[in-house]
């Protein structure tokens, strides 16, 4: 059984920004991940760069999107703090003959951690893929959207250590 309460929710169990601004700021890392499944067709077609397009190559415009996201998040998600980013970076590689995944890292020295931040940023990346494959095939899914680890805070996370 849970016992821990949310953390946006008063006493009043109305919503709420947590308050931060007692916290010792800190150096904050959360890295996230998620997996684009295009078919092996398709992927090859984008690691080809045969892929025309105004907005550009669909890996480095994937790359753009994710960071804007990431850099976005508190606008996107209610009650986010926004969050001035020290870094945050994309990396989009195969998996497998099918798939592509995903990686996000973002950075901040503060009082609140990037999680969502590495979150958002993994997923505008993916979903800026699929924009740019959809002409070609509706069959691709986004999938396995995670945090991978973060370091900062009260404790910090590595989900390969957790399973």
């Amino acid at each position: 059984m849970l016992t821990k309460n949310f953390t946006h929710v008063n006493a009043a169990n109305q919503p709420t920004m947590v308050d931060v601004g007692q916290k010792t700021p800190t150096r904050r890392v959360a890295r996230a991940h998620c997996r684009v499944v295009l078919g092996e067709e398709l992927l090859s077609r984008v690691q080809a760069g045969e892929m025309p397009s105004h907005k550009g190559p669909v890996i480095h415009t994937a790359i753009l999107a994710g960071i804007m996201g990431a850099k976005k998040t508190a606008d996107l998600i209610p009650l986010c703090h926004p969050l001035g980013l020290d870094d945050c970076s994309i990396t989009i590689e195969p998996e497998g003959a099918d798939a592509l995944r995903v990686v996000c890292t973002a950075v901040v020295t503060g009082r609140t951690g990037v999680e969502m931040e590495a979150l958002t940023g993994a997923t505008v990346a993916a979903l800026t893929i699929y924009d740019m494959c959809k002409a070609f095939s509706h069959d691709i899914t986004i999938d396995n959207v995670q945090l991978i680890a973060k370091t900062g805070g009260k404790k910090d996370f590595n989900r390969f250590e957790n399973l």
